[in-house]
């Protein structure tokens, strides 16, 4: 499908006309501590319901690079889940009523810092990311997979837990994509770009993309 004379537009939020199950997310986001790229898009009509447990007061993030590709029900469970795990219980008692607690001092808690998804990531349906987890940029998780460890560029990965399965390409076609970030240039670029990142020729793909770098 041309692009019938329309220039893509990461302000918008809905990308496909007619259709509300599918968002671009950037331009939805009210939170400060959810940072996502340009055209990210997740197919569902509402991104932030599938951020959960992220709360202010631990400092962590969410981060999510640019043109990734978010499935229905991928959930990404922030540090706010975790209990203290260094005492005799690990019933939160401070987050209920009528419990004679004191929140926990932050270093008893398992915080494992920002959950950061690289560029041109695709996440399978019904895959639950753990906190602190980094994705690089160009994997593939599988569906139903749960990332509970960093995930490198370019692999695809997937169980429970997500284990990786096989590298996308070899070293060198992977040093490549990394260094061109082809995500960073302007619209102009990509466009013209598109018929050699959708070609499966890998061969063609890397003496070509040589060429530009």
């Amino acid at each position: 499908m041309k692009n019938n004379g329309k220039r893509p537009d990461p302000g918008v939020i809905h990308p496909v006309a007619g259709y509300d199950k599918e968002i671009y997310v950037k331009p939805t986001l009210t939170r400060p501590n959810i940072i996502v790229g340009d055209f990210t898009y997740i197919a569902d009509s509402d991104f932030e319901s599938h951020v959960t447990h992220l709360y202010e007061w631990n400092g962590d993030r969410l981060i999510i690079g640019k043109f990734c590709q978010i499935a229905a029900g991928v959930e990404f469970v922030m540090n706010g889940a975790n209990h203290q795990m260094n005492a005799a219980t690990t019933f939160p008692f401070y987050t209920l009523e009528g419990w004679d607690m004191d929140p926990p001092a932050m270093e008893d808690l398992p915080l494992k810092g920002d959950t950061v998804i690289g560029n041109d990531v695709w996440i399978g349906q019904n895959a639950v990311i753990l906190p602190g987890v980094h994705i690089g940029d160009g994997a593939i998780i599988g569906a139903n997979s749960v990332v509970g460890r960093n995930i490198d560029p370019y692999t695809v990965a997937a169980g429970d837990p997500a284990r990786t399965i096989r590298k996308r390409f070899d070293e060198e076609l992977t040093e490549i994509l990394l260094s061109l970030r082809w995500w960073d240039k302007s619209i102009e670029e990509i466009n013209s770009m598109i018929p050699l990142l959708t070609c499966s020729d890998l061969t063609r793909v890397k003496a070509e993309l040589k060429k530009m770098m």
